[in-house]
């Protein structure tokens, strides 16, 4: 587990920088979502509303990700990743100029949001299936999925904690507005970037045949179909905890922004050691088992935070349930990316941000909706015992997995 062997992908020129960029930006995003949740409920203090919100900010990437994903398959992936980048950056924007300027209300939230969900939709394809082409070796790619996974968790230990000191002295504008410049970086980072475009075959087909394909790829597949079949289930009950930390932060432990802050701080730290472990495997590893294994550590770690009522012992149980999330995340996705045809990654990808993040707005509403009637930590309860019933079924699905498809017969490994 050398330094040498966990950081291996960032031997790659265009990897670097985007490893650099990226990180900058996502700092900027984990503090404009919980500025957003945290405006929310200052505006309304309803946890249904909080649900409403995270539904129509993810919905657009349920409904879109498959065009995102045919498009990724057909046109230049660099050229969609950056101006996705450039769109959410003049979103941000308008968020910090409403805020700042007394202007926001919850109405102008959902607008923007939507807004930010339709650019998402295009921007997770065509940078998960991106990744690719910024490593020159293959063996290395499960590495750089790892180090993409650490650079977002460890965005995600460092955003909310800076968004709670802020949010307590200056409000919520300077949040967006910080989200707004961090996209700077990420821009420059792809003008800097030399990837030779691949040659593509001028498309004869329609958008719907392409996506039918990628569909049929995927159905006929047992290994593709469970991985991401568990990941909607686990991002339908379990991601939307995030989503009720405001409420879980003033109501069940009588904290503040700060409470919210060091709440999501610990999550992004488990999150972030998850990734790390990860990367530092060697290559030749077998991640199919770790995914319902993680799947299980998840949902026991939400189980564990709905009976905690003490701040530093939620902090804890958080940091768990934040490590399990990350490695079935990043193991789902490697296995993915090696398990997939390059000329279907991005069609793939788009199903993977359909489970990912495209039923987490079904989440949101139910978690709200849940919240709302039986409280909080009733809520968070059920998306725990869920996930593990989901992580056991997904087991005994693979296991006993038969009549692998061709385009299967590759190694689930990347060695």
């Amino acid at each position: 587990m050398s330094l040498k062997s966990t950081f291996r992908a960032l031997q790659y020129r265009n990897y670097r920088l985007f490893f650099i960029g990226q990180g900058s930006s996502l700092i900027g995003t984990w503090m404009q979502r919980i500025a957003t949740s945290w405006l929310v409920y200052r505006l309304t203090g309803s946890a249904v509303l909080l649900g409403v919100v995270g539904f129509v900010s993810q919905i657009p990437t349920f409904i879109l990700s498959p065009v995102g994903g045919v498009a990724a398959d057909r046109w230049n992936k660099k050229t969609i990743f950056l101006v996705t980048q450039i769109c959410a950056m003049a979103q941000a924007l308008a968020l910090a100029i409403l805020v700042i300027r007394g202007s926001i209300t919850v109405s102008w939230i959902i607008a923007l949001n939507i807004v930010l969900g339709i650019i998402n939709a295009f921007d997770i394809t065509a940078r998960q299936s991106f990744i690719v082409e910024m490593i020159e070796k293959k063996e290395d790619l499960g590495n750089a999925i790892a180090l993409n996974s650490s650079m977002v968790n460890g965005a995600r230990l460092i955003g909310p904690s800076i968004t709670g000191i802020l949010i307590a002295v200056t409000g919520e504008g300077v949040c967006f507005f910080v989200n707004s410049m961090s996209y700077l970086v990420i821009i420059l980072a792809l003008l800097f970037m030399k990837i030779t475009p691949k040659r593509r075959e001028p498309k004869k087909t329609r958008i719907l045949h392409d996506f039918k394909e990628g569909f049929a790829y995927i159905y006929t597949s047992v290994s593709l179909r469970s991985i991401i079949l568990l990941l909607a289930l686990v991002s339908l009950v379990g991601m939307p905890y995030q989503v009720l930390m405001p409420v879980y932060a003033k109501q069940v432990l009588g904290g503040g922004a700060h409470t919210l802050g060091f709440l999501m701080g610990a999550a992004g730290f488990g999150a972030l050691c998850g990734a790390i472990y990860l990367a530092s495997r060697k290559s030749g590893f077998n991640i199919s088992k770790l995914i319902p294994v993680s799947a299980m550590v998840f949902g026991a770690g939400l189980i564990a935070v709905s009976f905690s009522r003490h701040l530093w012992l939620s902090l804890i149980l958080l940091s768990c349930a934040g490590c399990g999330m990350m490695v079935q995340m990043a193991s789902s996705n490697t296995m993915l990316q090696v398990l997939t045809d390059d000329d279907k990654r991005g069609r793939v990808m788009a199903f993977y941000a359909m489970a990912f993040m495209g039923m987490a707005p079904f989440g949101s509403l139910l978690a709200g909706g849940l919240a709302g009637l039986a409280g909080v930590p009733s809520a968070l309860l059920t998306g725990g015992i869920l996930c593990i019933i989901g992580a056991l079924v997904f087991s005994k699905g693979i296991l006993a997995k038969k009549d692998v498809p061709s385009h299967e017969e590759k190694e689930i490994t990347p060695k």
